[in-house]
């Protein structure tokens, strides 16, 4: 099934990144360190980027961590990584990037909760503090509504709202409608303020797949702003992959969002860069963008007793994870190979002709040989101890051979 075209947006650039328009849906990822250690926050950033993260988020709060951002921009320049930064503020940005004009600079992007930007009469003041450092700075500007953090006089006053209506809205569609109308109205004062239109992005962060779905078919029915999509508070392991990707994937789907963050929890220990890759398959096995290699591998039987073939499915896939970053600089297109991993005969040839390249291990009680295809065609058939290391080589050579080699500046 082919995706739909994008739903056209207003377009602008995070640092060297076209956001909205036709341009491609963008990943997007955020750190875990203090930012106050700019060491440690900006090899964070740059491992986010070698994974593939196109935009990366850091949190702003306080004096300390807003001093730190130009000069983990300054490290990262250093490392070579041009991975823009975006800046997330919370209470204390108008107070901070006014203190620190060099982190305003510094920064490819503000993030503003219109929830927690300020409260009572400073609210609004403060808002337009922030929005008018933009201005200044020509940044753009994500205004991120949080269920976690509505405006609590705008929910206010939609209750008292919907007390009147002849057919008041239930709790849900109530909380659908304040996040739709904080984000809109908020828009509105940020361009009143002087903002561009295009120059603002935004988003409706909820927990619920169906909450998420429902308010940015509305956001995408009422506007024309790039929407940032994700699914806050996802979780860990299984379930937050999962929650993000019925989500993200029915809104892609019709068109709608322009940078997305899968917002998974990650094991003790664990790399903040699975949410990169998890967010990368889910627009790669849309159709929407390819980034590397995918390998296709079959489940295994009765007949795959072996767990060699398991074994090589996982090797290969990190083998080309590994490899893409070198094949990006210098081959046009790897990144669209298509590779299979099959465990035994039935449907192990079948599958690797339909793949770039493809291997059909043997299943239990087949001969112990390996046929290999080559776009449909097989062209060797590997025995022995070192299958692994042999296949690996072949899809090196189909790259270098197959691939238009980049001309260097």
């Amino acid at each position: 099934m082919t995706a739909v075209p994008k739903r056209p947006t207003r377009a602008t650039r995070i640092g060297g990144v076209r956001i909205g328009g036709d341009a491609p849906v963008v990943v997007q990822s955020m750190t875990n360190t203090d930012t106050a250690d700019y060491l440690a926050t900006a090899i964070q950033c740059a491992e986010l980027a070698r994974a593939g993260s196109e935009l990366v988020r850091i949190t702003v709060n306080t004096p300390e961590a807003a001093a730190a951002v130009p000069k983990i921009r300054e490290h990262l320049d250093r490392m070579n990584c041009s991975v823009p930064l975006i800046g997330d503020f919370h209470y204390n940005g108008h107070r901070l990037l006014t203190d620190e004009p060099a982190c305003a600079e510094a920064l490819a992007k503000y993030r503003i909760n219109p929830g927690n930007v300020g409260f009572g009469r400073k609210k609004d003041e403060q808002f337009a503090q922030m929005v008018e450092l933009a201005c200044r700075y020509d940044k753009p500007v994500r205004i991120g509504v949080n269920w976690g953090s509505l405006d609590q006089d705008l929910l206010a006053r939609i209750m008292d709202e919907n007390s009147r209506r002849a057919e008041p809205l239930d709790a849900t569609e109530m909380m659908r409608h304040a996040m739709v109308t904080s984000a809109l109205e908020s828009a509105a004062k940020a361009e009143e303020v002087g903002l561009a239109g295009e120059k603002i992005i935004l988003s409706c962060k909820v927990s619920s797949v169906q909450d998420l779905i429902a308010i940015y078919r509305e956001l995408a029915k009422r506007s024309d702003y790039a929407l940032h999509l994700g699914l806050t508070e996802a979780g860990m392991g299984s379930k937050g992959i999962v929650a993000s990707t019925a989500a993200l994937s029915v809104l892609l789907q019709e068109g709608i969002g322009d940078t997305i963050r899968v917002s998974l929890t990650p094991e003790p220990g664990g790399s903040r860069s699975q949410e990169v890759i998890v967010a990368q398959e889910i627009l790669q096995t849309m159709g929407l963008r390819a980034f590397t290699p995918m390998v296709a591998a079959c489940p295994g039987c009765g007949r795959t007793t072996s767990t060699f073939f398991q074994e090589l499915a996982g090797e290969v896939q990190d083998f080309v994870r590994a490899k893409m970053p070198e094949w990006k600089l210098h081959y046009d297109g790897a990144e669209n190979m298509t590779l299979a991993v099959m465990g035994c005969i039935v449907n192990g040839p079948g599958e690797s002709k339909h793949a770039n390249i493809g291997i059909s291990l043997p299943g239990t009680g087949e001969a112990p040989s390996a046929p290999v295809f080559e776009d449909g065609v097989k062209t060797t058939t590997l025995k022995g101890e070192h299958i692994a290391d042999e296949f690996k080589q072949i899809i090196e050579r189909y790259v270098q051979r197959t691939y238009k080699k980049k001309i260097q500046a």
